[in-house]
């Protein structure tokens, strides 16, 4: 064969060329590839992921936080229940038979600067007596088995004064299954007083389910306000931590695009990216998780603690946050991607002809707002629907973050003139306002929220310290004791007379008296109070006049007729009254009031009313045969002297272990409400400083960016000074917005919660503090901000290649 013949051969076929994948395998193949990119950026790219990483690992672990708070609250609530004695009859008076198991038991709860201490008092009837939960052995009389918090607090300096009121030799502490969380203050003594009649419950057993404690509808408000105000700025900042180092990343987009990728390609490839950041900030934030359960039992938040093992993620939960982060880092990159032009030459930002539109994000908070406000006001009493609450609540908090960006856009847009350094940070802000608006966006939903929540705290404490200081004119605390004899009451006032700090008491023995011949088809059973005390402490209730030991009274009201007519129903002169026993003895006693009792008024006391009903002398009654009756005492104290409730709670003890003590102003309820307060501000602030790193990263990527564009500026002569008061202003001007953004959203927000939970808004002024951190913020950002700018505006910038 010639050259010829082979060159007029027919020419082979060509290979088929492969097909590109398309469908969900150019997804596959497009996401892995922005992977690679994202996991072999060199330094600079490995700190971009780890930042992105970090931040999206901390949103993950107050997740899978928030997702363990069902497991939690389960656990806790089921040691409560177990550990609660179980009752046979719920009927009054009934109790469980007496036996070789069953046990007589007296709650004898105390307060001990500002923490609540919970106790029992038991007595064996038998030889196995049934323990609590925790508890290996049964104490003997003048013991006690301590819960660990409370061993530790007894065992230190601080304790002193409580080992006067727990005079018991400790053989052993409570587990973790007696405890409701590890800080409990826990105690069970042996007592060999105890009796069936004077408010000591004979148990069987322990464990009883129908002890679930029901929350407060105002409380369940509370925390659906709370959990909402803290995750949807976890949801913010996981949406900016995915679109670190954008600006950054449009470089390699434009190479992509020069060797031959379309714009579908590359938008895909970036969203891989982000997806490897985001799958890393997963892993990180289930490190940081675990890695921080080890620890959550040391913290202490308003006296409650958590066990390590209760913080157990809900499983449909978790993967709800598994599938949603990926998924939002994907999206939101998408989203970001169709306001940005790829070109092969380079990336143009926010390329849309006009601005952004308000109609369709204005009725979002209104929308919100409406949703609350239909739902009406809470029943004190009924159930909470919790899903117009939280739904309400997060719409107001997304129309706010929607509302931001319109507002800086709009605002910037028509700010024009003044000095150099203002004029180049509005035109920053003018060319690319939405980075900043993201950035704030988390700001203005944690102070809104924080505002909102503060609001209804104010609301309700404020409403309650204003009745306490209506009350509080007299006395401070008020002990009760079911232990009478005929001078208890005096000699239980002599004794807190003498305690330290103590001014005055006034020492008495009470009990309620029905008429006797009242029918059973009346809807209200005629009743009246009987007081007993000495002539002095009688002069403190009412306005006796001459008193000597014998008199009687039937005092009134000083200004309402019908409880005077009420009171005169049953306080008949001459005429029997009846006082009954609510136990099972079923004992009653009738005693004639005497015909000569003189009418009184009452003098107005911590009692509210004053003391009404029949005052009588020792003389005219033994109160050691009535049963029912309870020794009280009104104590007036010196609140200037140290420890002074203290010493009255130790006092009290000592005189009757069973007594218990009240106060008007509870220093464990002040001092919990006062940690709340805190405890929204520190939150908030937190917040405001996990937002802070957000706008900090994103501000030094813009500084880089525009690296050669300050070199050029300083060869032109523009001094330092003039660029750091930029920063400033192109830091200062989206914050600002912001806050009062958040600002006016948060009151109404809260205005709204509080006209739900029908009370009055107290205090108008409650967002000064969150603006005072949001203006550190600002000064935070922008010094933060000084020293890369310093380095990158120096000649060398303009070199080029």
């Amino acid at each position: 064969m010639t050259l010829l013949d082979e060159k007029n051969a027919a020419a082979p076929p060509d290979a088929p060329r492969p097909t590109a994948p398309t469908g969900l395998a150019a997804w596959i193949r497009d996401l892995g590839l922005g992977m690679r990119f994202g996991a072999g950026g060199g330094r600079e790219g490995w700190i971009r992921t780890a930042l992105t990483a970090v931040g999206v690992g901390l949103g993950v672990a107050l997740l899978l936080t928030a997702a363990s708070v069902p497991h939690m609250l389960q656990q806790r609530s089921d040691r409560s229940a177990a550990r609660a004695a179980s009752v046979i009859d719920s009927s009054p008076g009934k109790q469980a038979p007496k036996s070789d198991i069953s046990v007589l038991r007296s709650d004898v709860e105390t307060e001990f600067r500002g923490r609540v201490v919970e106790g029992q008092l038991m007595r064996a009837d038998g030889a196995h007596p049934v323990r609590p939960p925790g508890v290996d052995r049964f104490p003997a009389p003048g013991e006690a088995v301590v819960s660990p918090a409370l061993k530790e607090l007894l065992d230190s300096s601080e304790g002193e004064l409580l080992k006067d009121r727990l005079p018991y030799r400790i053989i052993g502490t409570i587990a973790d299954p007696g405890l409701v969380s590890p800080g409990d203050l826990v105690y069970y003594a042996g007592n060999d007083t105890l009796t069936d009649d004077r408010g000591a419950q004979r148990i069987a057993g322990y464990g009883d389910r129908n002890m679930a404690e029901e929350m407060p509808p105002i409380l369940i408000v509370l925390i659906i306000l709370i959990c909402v105000v803290l995750l949807m700025p976890v949801a913010i900042f996981i949406v900016t931590a995915v679109r670190f180092g954008g600006d950054r990343r449009d470089r390699r987009l434009a190479a992509l695009r020069l060797v031959g990728t379309d714009i579908r390609m590359t938008r895909r490839i970036a969203a891989g990216e982000a997806l490897f950041g985001a799958l890393l900030g997963l892993v990180t934030g289930v490190l940081f998780f675990f890695v921080g359960r080890e620890f959550v039992g040391g913290v202490e938040v308003w006296n409650v603690s958590v066990f390590p093992g209760d913080l157990v993620p809900d499983p449909l939960l978790t993967a709800l946050v598994v599938l949603a982060v990926p998924l939002t880092a994907v999206v939101v990159t998408l989203g970001a991607m169709r306001a940005v032009v790829i070109e092969p030459l380079g990336v143009i930002r926010n390329g849309r002809s006009r601005g952004r539109r308000i109609w369709w994000r204005l009725p979002v908070p209104l929308a919100g707002l409406a949703v609350l406000g239909l739902t009406g006001k809470v029943d004190a009493y009924g159930p909470v629907d919790p899903y117009p609450i939280a739904g309400g609540a997060v719409l107001v908090l997304v129309g706010l973050a929607l509302l931001l960006p319109w507002l800086v856009e709009a605002l910037v847009n028509r700010l024009n003139g003044g000095p150099v350094s203002w004029q180049l940070a509005v035109r920053r802000l003018q060319l690319s306002s939405g980075a900043a608006s993201r950035a704030v966006s988390g700001i203005t939903v944690a102070v809104a929220g924080a505002v909102a929540l503060q609001m209804m705290f104010a609301a309700v404490g404020d409403e309650f310290n204003k009745i306490v200081e209506e009350n509080t004119s007299g006395a401070q605390f008020s002990s009760y004791s079911e232990k009478v004899t005929r001078d208890g009451a005096t000699r239980t006032a002599e004794a807190l007379r003498a305690t330290k700090g103590v001014t005055s008491v006034v020492g008495m023995v009470s009990v309620y008296v029905t008429h006797p011949d009242s029918s059973e088809d009346e809807d209200v059973q005629r009743t009246t109070s009987l007081t007993i005390a000495d002539c002095a402490s009688l002069r403190e209730m009412a306005r006796i006049g001459a008193c000597k030991d014998g008199d009687t009274f039937v005092s009134h009201p000083a200004k309402d007729k019908d409880m005077s007519r009420w009171i005169d129903r049953t306080a008949r002169k001459g005429k029997d009254v009846l006082i009954e026993s609510g136990g099972s003895a079923g004992k009653s006693v009738r005693w004639t009031l005497p015909a000569d009792a003189r009418t009184v008024t009452a003098h107005s006391t911590v009692l509210g009313d004053g003391a009404t009903g029949i005052l009588a002398t020792l003389g005219a009654v033994d109160p050691s045969t009535l049963p029912d009756a309870t020794t009280e005492a009104q104590i007036t104290i010196d609140p200037s002297v140290p420890d002074v409730a203290e010493h009255v709670r130790n006092t009290v003890a000592r005189i009757d272990p069973t007594a218990r003590v009240a106060t008007f102003q509870s220093e464990a309820r002040d001092k919990k409400y006062a940690s709340v307060q805190r405890g929204l501000q520190v939150g908030g602030t937190a917040t405001l400083l996990l937002i802070a790193a957000s706008m900090l990263v994103s501000q030094l990527e813009q500084l880089r960016e525009r690296k050669r564009l300050l070199s050029v500026l300083v060869a032109f002569g523009t001094r330092r000074s003039t660029m750091g008061w930029s920063v400033l202003w192109q830091t200062a001007v989206p914050v600002v917005i912001g806050l009062a953004v958040a600002i006016a959203g948060g009151l109404g927000l809260g205005a709204t919660l509080i006209y739900m939970i029908d009370k009055e808004v107290t205090n108008w002024w409650l967002f000064l503090p969150m603006t005072g951190a949001g203006a550190a913020l600002i000064a935070l950002v922008t010094l933060v901000s000084l020293p890369p700018l310093w380095r990158m505006m120096r000649p060398d910038g303009l070199r080029t290649e």
